[in-house]
């Protein structure tokens, strides 16, 4: 990534983490060359899209088709009750821009599919999956993969949640941990289960932490390895992935070497 120049004000606005023992100055200037897509400006994305902007990642790119609704606010901090009916993009935009005004957004008002993802994809460098389904991730694992870009995975419902970390060709991936997709049916959602709302910030503000220690190089990433969070007993697990050299997807043998998209149906149940 190119060099960046820093200013007066951003010395002034990131000077907590600029003095950070192995940050400084060149951690910051990573930060603002830094392209990073937030797939899902849910739950999980509103943490991601503040703890981003704040940092100073210089290009965020938010992904979403949805609108913002009623029952999105007990999670979706980045949407507030004026902003019902409004597209999540724009809306996650605008408190983007209140915060930092410095930052660069790009919107995509879509619904990502084989035909399309590998075009928004493709103009980031890092990429976080805060989706809420299985046939997203699935997608959105498989092209960053084969397109060898950097992909923090997240997910929440219930009390718990996890996160994962995948660089292309040298690390575990998506399919190494769940090799095929769920069958219909066998799948909870938040519409079915329910979800607390911190759950989706502490993971999604960790999604937004490796992404920085991606682009910096400061630190350990959850790499072959997978973080679950209860929050009910309020306890972090820690979930050693092995590369495996069967994996259809980074194995030896690959038998994906081209995008699949599945449509799985989850469960039904639970009121409107």
């Amino acid at each position: 990534m190119k060099s960046e120049t820093i200013i007066n004000d951003d010395l002034m606005r990131y000077s907590r983490q600029i003095i950070l023992e192995d940050f400084g100055i060149e951690g910051q200037k990573k930060l603002k060359s830094a392209k990073v897509l937030v797939i899902g400006a849910g739950g999980l994305g509103s943490p991601v899209l503040f703890y981003l902007a704040a940092a100073g990642i210089g290009t965020i790119g938010v992904c979403d088709f949805d609108s913002v609704t009623l029952s999105n606010l007990n999670r979706q901090v980045a949407h507030f009750t004026g902003d019902i009916g409004k597209r999540k993009v724009d809306s996650a935009e605008d408190k983007i821009k209140s915060l930092n005004p410095g930052v660069n957004v790009i919107k995509f008002n879509k619904r990502l599919n084989r035909d399309n993802i590998e075009d928004v994809i493709e103009q980031f460098d890092v990429v976080i999956d805060a989706t809420d389904n299985f046939s997203s991730r699935y997608l959105i694992s498989d092209c960053c993969f084969l397109m060898g870009k950097p992909l923090v995975e997240g997910a929440a419902v219930g009390y718990s949640g996890i996160l994962m970390t995948i660089i292309p060709g040298k690390t575990s991936c998506y399919r190494c941990l769940y090799p095929q997709p769920p069958e219909d049916g066998s799948v909870d959602t938040c519409n079915d289960t329910g979800i607390l709302g911190m759950v989706t910030g502490i993971i999604g503000s960790m999604q937004a932490l490796e992404a920085v220690k991606i682009i910096t190089g400061v630190g350990e990433t959850v790499s072959n390895r997978v973080i679950a969070f209860d929050a009910v007993t309020t306890e972090f697990s820690d979930l050693k992935i092995t590369r495996s050299p069967h994996c259809a997807l980074c194995g030896e043998n690959p038998t994906i070497i081209e995008l699949e998209e599945y449509q799985i149906q989850c469960k039904l149940k639970g009121v409107e």
